[in-house]
């Protein structure tokens, strides 16, 4: 074989084809997380950020997310200037704190200088006080300015999620004159779809897409061309609140305005999507009690957030057993009750489940309000009455004919009816009365939901059989 037919390792320069670090589904392989692994242990960090260089930072992002804990911090180190800014914009909120505490103050500055307002805030404001404040300290008083100013407003407001960096000009320009002003200033941000309109005191009175201005003549003013039309988001409003007004209205970007009404920021739909996809995760998970759900929380959170809810489906348990010991005789006569029993509160729990889930997301997306709240249980009590029949026409056609009691099959064809109408009931009720309360219906419903299908599957049942004499107390 000449050496011509030789084949050569591919260089250390030369990038590694795609198929060799994604699968079909663009996630990494196990394989190419293994080797870079590999390479940090060894002491290899030249090769190991050979390998990692071709990725896009998200892809970075997920390689930090599937590392061990106990080894990002030697990843980070390896890489370098490979763990920019846009990756942990990208990163895990966990394992994004786990990557900040490895890193000096000064590095975590110099990357915050680099992000957009809100990255940069959602990056220090996870961190230990006296990090924030090195961190703070570290930045130059333009960013530092800016970023203790989004510090200041509520968690999860839009204060926090708007950026600082925007285009504003006042209504007597002309198209021409903005034109020119965008070309002259070089350190206005490069990332905006339209431009706003502000007055004397800085009130946003309108908005003018670029794809207007481009094909306006340039002598026309801007108050002539500008939508006034505009949905203004008050600073400390509820980001859940403007996830559901840009989806409402379509907005592509929107101004953000203090009490006074003066242009403070703008919100962008890239974060608003980030904003709806963690506000839906959030509320299954809480429907679920299992806390933020993270896979990279930590144990103890976790443990924390979960047993709570698992103890309070202790104590509604015991409400539904002492139901159950109350008709303990009837239960000895007929050894068929205790068979049937579990099928009654099952069914029961799902179609309270069903409407409760439908009732949650209603809530979350203003489409159930005091307004219609009436015809929306109304709808779910004929729904439920619907399926009650279905179901109870079938469990009662089943029983009879299985245990050969066709008063059995009756009764428990009865007490499948109430209990899947009285689950319909609790279903969308038991939301919007938390929602009334102020407490979020979200995280408590399921445990009352659970609660008053099973205590009244079992009582509907046993009581039924009780009253129709086939057993006594």
């Amino acid at each position: 074989m000449s050496d011509t037919d030789v084949t050569q390792p591919p260089s250390e320069d030369e990038e590694l084809p795609p198929e060799t670090r994604l699968d079909e589904d663009d996630r990494l392989k196990p394989e190419f997380v293994s080797s870079v692994l590999d390479h940090v242990e060894e002491g290899q960090d030249e090769e190991a950020r050979d390998l990692v260089r071709p990725l896009h930072p998200a892809d970075i992002a997920d390689l930090f997310e599937l590392t061990p804990s106990d080894r990002r911090a030697a990843l980070a180190a390896a890489l370098g200037e490979l763990v920019t800014a846009e990756v942990l914009a990208e990163l895990n909120d966990y394992v994004r704190d786990d990557l900040i505490g490895a890193l000096a103050p000064e590095q975590v500055a110099e990357i915050a200088t680099q992000l957009d307002t809100d990255d940069a805030v959602a990056i220090i404001e996870d961190m230990e006080e006296e990090d924030q404040q090195a961190v703070l300290e570290a930045l130059d008083p333009e960013d530092r300015a800016a970023i203790e100013d989004a510090l200041s407003y509520p968690e999860e407001s839009a204060g926090r999620l708007m950026q600082r960096d925007l285009v504003a000009v006042p209504e007597y320009m002309t198209v021409g004159q903005v034109i020119d002003y965008l070309r002259e200033h070089s350190d206005l941000t490069t990332d905006f779809w339209e431009i706003f309109i502000v007055d004397e005191q800085h009130k946003p009175i309108g908005t003018c897409q670029l794809s207007w201005i481009l094909r306006c003549p340039r002598g026309i003013p801007l108050s002539d061309v500008m939508k006034r039309e505009q949905t203004l988001i008050p600073v400390d409003m509820d980001q859940e609140e403007v996830a559901l007004r840009f989806q409402k209205y379509a907005l592509i970007s929107a101004a953000v305005v203090d009490g006074n009404g003066r242009l403070v920021g703008m919100i962008t739909v890239d974060d608003v999507v980030h904003i709806i996809q963690e506000e839906a995760g959030e509320d299954i998970l809480r429907l679920s009690g299992a806390g933020e759900g993270d896979i990279n929380e930590p144990i103890r959170d976790s443990y924390k957030s979960r047993v709570r809810w698992l103890v309070a489906n202790l104590g509604t348990a015991l409400v539904a057993s002492t139901i159950i010991a109350f008709f303990e005789g009837a239960i000895e006569q007929m050894v068929a009750l205790a068979v049937l029993m579990p099928i009654v509160a099952s069914i029961g729990g799902n179609a309270g489940t069903q409407t409760m889930a439908v009732s949650v997301r209603a809530l979350a997306m203003n489409q159930l309000t005091q307004s219609n709240t009436w015809r929306i249980v109304w709808r779910e009590i004929r729904v439920a009455v619907l399926n009650g029949f279905t179901i109870a026409m079938l469990i009662g056609l089943g029983v009879g004919i299985v245990f050969g009691n066709h008063q059995l099959g009756l009764v428990v064809a009865c007490a499948m009816l109430i209990n899947i109408v009285v689950a319909g009931c609790a279903g969308v009720m038991v939301p919007v009365l938390l929602e009334r309360f102020d407490q979020d219906p979200a995280v408590a419903s399921s445990v009352f939901v659970t609660m008053i299908t099973d205590s009244m599957g079992f009582f509907a049942f046993l009581g039924l059989a009780v009253a129709s004499g086939m057993v006594g107390l």
